[in-house]
């Protein structure tokens, strides 16, 4: 996947150089691997069980699908970070995208999910998307906070909604905000060097 502006370089907070570019079909290995390696507790609440080799393969497939947009940190061949924004196209919320950021445990608290969120705004915007949401377990504070940090605000609480991977069901917080007013928060976050999403 070709997309203009890609691939970049992004240093991190602790200097760091990461490449954030999309995600290709020669990625499936490493991001397998990035999945595998995600602590229990960064698994616990993602969408899809991560781990198994058929999701994993099931991203690669879809690419070129316009309705998602993926990228990866790349860090000396290892894939550190995943972002995705998801878009419908047809229907009453074409106007909307879902952000999701998943960030490898030694690279949060660096400003990847930050720098990966930035890129998902920016295409967002171009791509003529005028809110984003973001979907968080009642109990994923510091994921709520991170979001909050960004502008989002809380729109809904879904009762029981998702159950994690040990089958526990989990109410769903539903945050969202204006694409322009998270980039004119993200700007001051960035200037401030305040913590970021996903580290």
């Amino acid at each position: 996947m070709e997309i203009e502006g890609y691939p970049k370089t992004q240093t991190l907070k602790d200097g760091t150089r990461v490449t954030i570019r999309p995600l290709g079909p020669r990625d499936e290995v490493a991001l397998k691997e990035f999945f595998l390696a995600l602590p229990e507790e960064d698994r616990l609440f993602l969408r899809e069980d991560v781990t198994r080799p058929e999701v994993v393969e099931g991203f690669i497939r879809s690419l070129g699908d316009d309705t998602v947009f993926p990228l990866v940190a790349d860090h000396e061949g290892r894939i550190v970070g995943d972002a995705t924004l998801h878009r419908t196209r047809h229907g009453w919320s074409t106007h909307v995208g879902q952000i999701r950021v998943v960030v490898a445990r030694d690279f949060q608290h660096r400003g990847l999910g930050t720098a990966l969120a930035r890129c998902l705004v920016r295409h967002a915007i171009g791509i003529g998307l005028d809110k984003l949401v973001a979907e968080v377990v009642d109990n994923q504070n510091a994921a709520k906070r991170a979001f909050e940090k960004l502008g989002f605000v809380k729109e809904a609480v879904l009762k029981g909604h998702v159950r994690d991977i040990h089958g526990v069901k989990r109410d769903l917080v539903l945050l969202a905000n204006d694409c322009s007013h998270i980039w004119e928060t993200m700007e001051s976050l960035v200037s401030d060097f305040s913590p970021t999403l996903g580290g």
